[in-house]
């Protein structure tokens, strides 16, 4: 009896222990852990290297540093007030492209023959850079939040309109007829069918125009400085005249890339739930 015990490892009069299950994280907090261990892993390394003396603290402060200062900025009332600038002129100026770019791009996509013949302009215009026409734009409208909302809506719009161009090309035709056939108007098909397929296109040229966005907003401020107002580009070109204190810079730079992460995350979980459906058959879960 004694040896029966011992080879199934169950107690004499006693049922064996439960086995033990390994603890698995949920589906969607996976990416999250993978994400912040990266972040972690590199941040370990960058402090590591100053100071072991491999990158020069001359050059470039501690990351300890500047994690240091950044938590310091989020009590700091003038950096606040630059954040919330930098919002509102991202706030206006994406509004203003949605509201030009997926009109505009559904027009083109749907008619061939205006696509055709704006495409010289549209591939002109394409190529310029947005910060090329700070001089241009401020003497025309002015500084301040019209200046930023204008470049934004400039450098901005392209994402969303051939985004949009590409998912009314993506739709399929049958579909389209089909609704034509039935009695439904232009304007009901492309209510009806043409905007619903391309929405998940429409939304990812937002997610790019979105990015687009921030960085034309902070350079914008960061050229033009105070002329332009308040924003994190202007904070950061005040802070960079004279003997400026690279740790605030650095500090500054990543609130600005804080800033357009959450912008993302904001715009995806949005576009999750939004277009749910559209993810539910690609087997994605939230």
């Amino acid at each position: 009896m004694s040896d029966v015990t011992v080879r199934t490892g169950v107690p004499p009069g006693g049922a064996a222990p439960p086995a033990r299950r390994a603890r698995r994280l949920p589906a969607w907090a996976v990416p999250w852990v993978r994400g912040a261990s990266g972040v972690v892993v590199f941040l370990l390394i960058c402090e590591a290297a100053g100071r072991l003396g491999i990158i020069s603290r001359a050059a470039l402060p501690l990351t300890s540093s500047v994690l240091a200062r950044v938590v310091l900025l989020a009590g700091n009332t003038r950096f606040l007030a630059d954040v919330g600038a930098t919002l509102e002129a991202w706030a206006v100026g994406m509004a203003i492209t949605v509201a030009v770019g997926v009109p505009l791009g559904v027009l083109l996509g749907t008619l061939p023959g205006v696509r055709s013949a704006t495409r010289a302009i549209v591939e002109f215009l394409r190529p310029i850079p947005s910060v090329a026409l700070i001089p241009l734009v401020g003497l025309l409208l002015g500084p301040g939040l019209r200046l930023s909302a204008t470049l934004i809506v400039y450098g901005a719009i392209w994402p969303v309109l051939y985004n949009t161009i590409a998912g009314i090309d993506d739709v399929d035709p049958l579909a389209k007829e089909t609704n034509l056939v039935f009695g439904f108007s232009w304007l009901a098909t492309i209510r009806m069918v043409s905007l619903p397929s391309a929405a998940p296109f429409i939304a990812t040229g937002i997610r790019l125009a979105s990015a687009v966005a921030i960085i034309l907003d902070i350079a914008a401020g960061y050229l033009a400085g105070p002329i332009n107002g308040p924003g994190i580009g202007a904070y950061i070109a005040q802070e960079s005249t004279g003997a400026g204190d690279l740790t605030v810079i650095l500090a500054a730079t990543v609130w600005a890339g804080i800033l357009g992460l959450a912008l993302d995350l904001i715009l995806m979980g949005t576009q999750r739930r939004v277009l749910r459906w559209h993810h539910t058959r690609l087997g994605e879960t939230e």
